[in-house]
């Protein structure tokens, strides 16, 4: 027998056990370490303070925070496509390119900058950064006047119902009629509103008190408060909305928002009812809404301390992307960066505070004093330069009680702690590389201390990237092919803008990563293109436009990518748009421009030409054989492939053999038995 399906009173009680149960596991396993991480960013401290004392903090969450989010937003920002779409078969070649560029637009145009800014600050204190992507539906309203309608045209104007009438004014006129009888006739000057429905994609960093995952991952909220007038604006009565003024008042919701906001609390309530707050959980969950054994994922709205039920709909996909610096396997929270530093702050400061009483002690050191001899109140007096009335000599009333500074340990100390702190971070002071690389003359050296350094950034950067920018990404994608239903217009390099229809693209395509990481990894790849560039080069002139492997468009891109390593991201600027269509082209247009074939005396004065160079270079040939045989292996190597190259060109241009097995051979025998 089958079930009943589930009311809205089932659903509601489903939807609020979820949701207390995922705010359940936030408030017992997260939300106190926000608190704290929080405080600690802000220059507070667990070392309790003693009277008389130093009372200094170290900013070591804070700093570390501010050094390492420039480098991953580097890593980021040195690729125009961080992230791209690649094709799951033939068909979808041409939409992954498409799609590609047209969410690295959207992104652009919705300020994804600022999101993930907001986002990798969050996931760097507050252990998880939420960015929301979701489509928005809105009326945009365009206010118009007009006058002398005719009764005709009013009717069909006002008819329309995206026209909303605001005010109106009906006149009448006098008119002679064919008959030449009077007639009154009607006018109006109407003032209408033209109210068009709207969508777009929005994407928002939301603050990580308001997300609250269950510990199974399989229930996920948006809790925040809303006013009426938003409320009513996503289409729901005015009447009913007003009844659920109230906001949520939750306890570490409140104190997380407290400690961001530096202590600060606004309850001020506005007498206008459409700022009034309620309170909203927005729950994404599986629910067997039908009772036959198949759940599906659903969106529900709950609003109001009565948690009342607004909306109950399938949805497919929550709409959260999720960044995290440091995951944490088997759970649904990470760690950040301050949970790992808040301690060594504590440290720190201790050592400072120390530090700095022991400077105070050495440079204001007391005295023992005879009070019957010596003036009290002269004593008490630490002013420089103070004099001090003695009843006899002093020599014997005053005695000084030294103490010895212990600067040296100290600083010692602190320089140790700062070293543990930065390979913690995996930055320091000098930009991720160890200072003491510097003092070393070893060039290789350098570098694996260079990338050692990087290591820990590379990290936290490969994380985010494979991690929230990959789901956000996929999220954007799904919402654009889902929600558009015409052609979009994607503005292109130059100012120009071109028609794409996503309704065609693939929603499960995948995602590659291209992120540049670390300064000697980008050394190594402008060096790694500058290779390619001269083979390119090299094919390319050797054996003309049909060689087969190397086109225009492809040094094109080379060079663009060689630019974007130095921040040069107007390519078009330096060099002119290509792509296969235009080279296509440009090789037509050169075939048909070729001169007529030249006469027989002309052709054979080019092959003796021809000859008399090949000899030339043959010759050059020989000198660099002979340099080869005597360079050093590294030398030789480099040498060895110059030569193949060159091997290459006189075949090419002369059809002449070389023999490149006998040079080798020869190369061998030179070198002597290999070890």
């Amino acid at each position: 027998m089958r079930r009943k399906p589930l009311d809205n009173d089932d659903i509601q009680n489903i939807a609020v056990q979820g949701r207390d149960r995922a705010k359940e596991f936030i408030e017992n396993e997260v939300a106190n370490d926000r608190i704290n991480a929080e405080k600690f960013y802000q220059g507070q401290t667990r070392i309790p303070e003693v009277a008389g004392r130093s009372k200094v903090v170290a900013s070591v969450v804070r700093e570390k925070i501010r050094a390492v989010k420039p480098s991953l937003l580097r890593v980021f920002l040195s690729n125009d496509k961080p992230v791209e779409f690649t094709p799951t078969g033939p068909e979808d070649v041409k939409f992954a390119e498409q799609a590609t560029k047209y969410i690295q637009y959207k992104f652009k145009e919705l300020n994804g900058y600022k999101t993930l800014t907001d986002a990798f600050h969050d996931a760097l204190l507050k252990k998880t950064g939420i960015v929301k992507a979701y489509w928005e539906t809105y009326t945009d309203a365009k206010i118009s006047t007009l006058s002398n309608l005719s009764e005709d045209e009013f009717t069909l104007i006002t008819s329309d119902n995206a026209v909303e009438v605001l005010e109106f004014e009906e006149e009448f006129t006098i008119e002679i009629d064919e008959m030449g009888q009077e007639m009154q006739m009607p006018t109006y000057s109407v003032k209408i509103s033209i109210n068009e429905q709207k969508g777009d994609m929005c994407i928002e960093s939301i603050p990580p008190e308001e997300f609250f995952v269950s510990e199974d991952g399989k229930v996920k909220v948006h809790y925040r408060d809303m006013t009426v007038g938003e409320l009513v604006e996503m289409g729901y009565d005015y009447d009913e909305v007003i009844e659920l003024i109230g906001d949520g008042e939750d306890g570490s919701v409140d104190a997380e928002k407290q400690a961001r906001q530096n202590g600060t609390e606004n309850d001020d309530q506005s007498l206008d009812m459409s700022m009034q707050l309620v309170a909203v959980s927005e729950v994404y969950m599986d629910i067997d809404k039908e009772q036959v054994g198949s759940p599906q994922y659903h969106r529900i709205l709950l609003a109001g301390k009565e948690d009342k039920v607004l909306e109950a709909e399938v949805c497919g996909h929550s709409p959260f992307a999720k960044f995290e610096v440091e995951p944490q396997p088997h759970s649904q929270i990470g760690l950040s960066l301050a949970d790992i530093l808040m301690d060594d702050q504590d440290e720190n400061t201790a050592l400072r505070r120390q530090l700095l009483d022991s400077v105070y002690a050495a440079n204001n050191q007391g005295s023992a004093f005879n009070e019957n001899t010596v003036s009290t109140e002269d004593m008490l007096n630490r002013s420089i330069g103070r004099n001090v009335a003695v009843d006899g000599s002093p020599m014997g009333e005053i005695i000084a009680l030294t103490s010895a500074p212990v600067v040296s340990d100290t600083l010692a100390a602190m320089s140790y702690h700062d070293a543990k702190i930065d390979v913690k971070a995996g930055i320091t002071e000098y930009g991720g590389l160890d200072p003491e690389a510097l003092n070393n003359t070893s060039a290789t050296a350098a570098n694996l201390a260079a990338q050692s350094a990087d290591g820990h950034v590379e990290v936290m950067a490969r994380n985010l990237a494979e991690g929230g920018l990959t789901e956000l990404f996929k999220l954007m994608l799904k919402l654009i092919v889902e929600n558009c239903d015409d052609e979009q217009m994607m503005r292109v390099t130059g100012g120009d803008y071109v028609p794409v229809d996503p309704r065609s693209w693939n929603t499960n395509m995948d995602v590659s990563i291209n992120v540049g990481i670390g300064q000697s990894k980008e050394q190594e790849r402008y060096m790694a293109l500058n290779d390619a560039l001269q083979m390119q080069t090299t094919i390319y002139q050797t054996y003309g436009p049909q060689n087969g492997l190397v086109g225009l468009t492809n040094i094109h891109n080379t060079l663009v990518d060689r630019l974007a390593i130095g921040g040069i991201k107007n390519a078009d600027r330096y060099y002119q748009p290509m792509d296969q269509e235009r080279e296509a082209q440009m090789m037509q247009e050169a075939q048909a421009n070729q001169p007529e074939q030249q006469p027989s005396e002309y052709l054979e004065g080019e092959k003796i030409k021809a000859q008399a160079k090949s000899e030339s270079d043959m010759q050059k040939l020989q000198l660099e054989i002979q340099k080869l045989e005597m360079a050093d292996d590294r030398e030789r190597d480099q040498m060895l492939q110059n030569l193949f190259v060159e091997a290459a060109k006189i075949y090419g241009q002369y059809q002449t053999t070389v023999d490149t097995t006998g040079i080798q051979q020869q190369q061998a025998t030179n070198q002597g038995p290999a070890f």
